[in-house]
């Protein structure tokens, strides 16, 4: 491997796509937006969001407004099947790409450590149903639960990640960046609750700092079980008319969960049936491997038993290992039962695990001896021993409490591995869903324009139906790409509205890198620059479309914007250019916030 450091570099560059000139203006906000931004190529559409200079609304003549917004709309209804011309000039994301929260040099990272559970090891849907039916037992024969709650069964079609519970009020909650409940993502049992029972439940949609208080994060893989089972928990007591008091159930619940996971019952049933519930994955076998012959030291740190790693990495690597290879011999240090996320905060000692006669030795733990394995420990004693500097050391994990926070707040680097990043990029990147995302910020738009200069005290037949069929439509386009993820929540990372959600927040407080699967980092030189996208205002694995006010200067666009209006001209549209006209373009250009191996062009 070249020992020269490479500077991935950042694309920033603007692309002169073979957009019209005119378009959308600047209705996103000046100097950036959240929103995935959408645009549409067809010249006749270009008039649809204008930016004017308004006039004071007093001496507006609200019914004209209302008729321009109108003639827009018909306008728009009528050029909406070009817009996937225009989407196809667009650049799509890279479903296995690295993407930056804070610059990140590969060439200082010296140690990577890595979480097991969802992050080196990968796992079929059926491990969920497997938590899900054996912590409904528990609930049923170790805690007393009615029977009839043994009948229900893990849909995964229900939950997503990312989601929190109010132990107060029983509600499952989809929250934005901001704290706010998503107006469809809010369910007592298995029920949707309407944007009124919202309101009268809550008051107003921002969750404030007390009611926060009350609300718990389901942040991790294992969650997904989690989840469906106190939604289905909950709706049976409300079918059987039964008092609860919703803390409680989440307490059990979660008890369950944990003992499932504790017990061994869990780990127990995977290895009996591996086929069903682990998936072999050569590839990360291979990345491991890269970054020993790199000169980079490795660890593992899980909160499962050692039995439990082992049985896995086994079965996983049984096709890729060599005869008489030990999976431990790519790792310096092996820790099994860490108890993160106390792990980085308490002063546990380390105890040395004996495999084969399945104890702890009781000799005090100051080095870490090649092929051995440790429980328990902590971080203070980790560093002290190894004497690996925190910068110099990176974490993969997927929970982001449990696995990122600690070490974030600690000084190593991070890396969440999200599975379902690779599948949303996927459907973003479908002409389906950038159709609807296009319809839908053309709708927002027009929306906007028509309360904008229109007098809110303006009612008439003209106005209410024009604002009834954009409403219909915005809620179409939002509605076809929530089902696009999921029919319940939509997606991971973002709202119906294309901001992003509490869970894209807290990736952005504790990653400095995420992406989908660790083997990921082989598509990248161990010496690359890791760099923020520019001016980055959303998730970068979402893409931005920049619009900016320039004089055309260019001879090739400017010819392109003469011809475009004397067509104009000629069919009875707008007025040609002439000679003391002033006139500025909106230009889309898409800004490439990302290194050249993040984007499919």
């Amino acid at each position: 491997m070249a020992s020269v450091r490479r500077l991935v570099p950042l694309r920033a560059s603007f692309l002169w796509a073979n957009f019209p000139a005119s378009g959308f203006r600047q209705g996103f906000g000046e100097g950036g937006f959240r929103q995935i931004a959408t645009i549409s190529s067809d010249p006749s559409v270009r008039n649809l969001v204008e930016e004017e200079r308004v006039p004071d609304v007093g001496w507006l003549d609200s019914h004209d407004e209302v008729a321009k917004v109108r003639e827009k709309f018909n306008l728009a209804k009528q050029r909406f099947l070009n817009i996937p011309d225009a989407l196809e000039r667009m650049p799509k994301m890279n479903p296995k790409g690295i993407y930056v929260n804070k610059n990140l040099r590969l060439d200082s990272i010296q140690v990577y450590g890595f979480d097991y559970d969802y992050t080196l090891a990968h796992y079929s849907p059926s491990l969920q149903n497997l938590i899900y039916d054996l912590a409904k037992q528990h609930l049923v024969n170790e805690l007393r639960y009615p029977d009839g709650c043994l009948a229900s069964k893990y849909d995964q079609s229900f939950p997503i990640r990312g989601l929190y519970y109010d132990k107060l009020k029983g509600c499952l909650l989809k929250l934005d960046f901001f704290g706010s409940i998503e107006p469809d993502g809010c369910y007592f049992g298995r029920r949707k609750l309407s944007r009124k029972e919202i309101e009268e439940l809550y008051g107003t949609r921002h969750i404030g700092r007390d009611q926060a208080r009350g609300l718990v994060g389901l942040m991790d893989f294992f969650c997904f079980s989690e989840v469906c089972l106190i939604a289905d928990i909950v709706q049976y007591f409300v079918d059987a008319k039964l008092e609860f008091d919703a803390s409680y159930i989440y307490q059990d619940v979660h008890r369950a969960i944990q003992h499932v996971h504790r017990s061994g019952l869990v780990h127990r049933g995977v290895l009996s049936d591996p086929h069903r519930y682990l998936v072999k994955n050569g590839e990360f076998l291979s990345f491991l491997k890269m970054l020993k012959e790199n000169g980079k030291k490795l660890f593992l740190m899980t909160n499962s038993p050692y039995y439990f790693v082992d049985g896995g990495m086994r079965y996983m690597l049984e096709d890729s290992l060599g005869c008489g290879d030990s999976w431990r011999e790519l790792f310096e240090v092996v820790i099994a039962k860490a108890n993160k996320p106390d792990f980085y905060t308490s002063e546990h000692p380390f105890r040395c695990y004996d495999v084969e006669k399945d104890n702890l030795a009781f000799s005090k733990v100051d080095e870490f001896l090649p092929n051995k394995i440790y429980y328990h420990g902590c971080l203070k004693t980790f560093l002290q021993i190894t004497k690996w500097n925190g910068p110099e050391v990176i974490y993969f994990g997927d929970h982001l409490f449990s696995d990122l926070r600690g070490p974030s707040k600690a000084g190593w680097r991070t890396a969440a591995i999200i599975h379902e990043l690779e599948h949303e990029i996927k459907i973003q990147n479908e002409d389906g869903y950038r159709f609807a995302q296009a319809k839908f910020h053309i709708i927002q738009e027009l929306l906007g324009k028509l309360h904008s200069t229109v007098s809110s005290s303006y009612s008439c037949d003209a106005f209410k139906s024009l604002l009834g069929e954009l409403n219909d439509e915005r809620q179409n386009a939002r509605r076809t790409m929530r089902n696009m993820f999921n029919e319940s929540f939509g997606a991971t990372f973002l709202t119906d509205t294309g901001q992003e959600s509490a869970f894209a927040y807290h990736i952005h407080q504790y990653a400095d890198v995420y992406t989908s699967k660790p083997e990921n980092f082989m598509f990248y030189q161990p010496e690359a620059w890791l760099h923020v996208p520019y001016d980055i205002k959303i998730m970068p694995h979402h893409l931005k479309v920049y619009m900016f006010r320039q004089a055309c200067s260019r001879v090739d666009v400017w010819l392109g914007v003469v011809r475009e209006y004397k067509e104009e001209n000629t069919n009875g549209g707008c007025k040609a250019v002439g000679g003391g006209d002033k006139f500025w373009e909106v230009w889309i250009c898409i800004a490439i916030n990302s290194f050249n191996d993040s984007l499919i062009l």
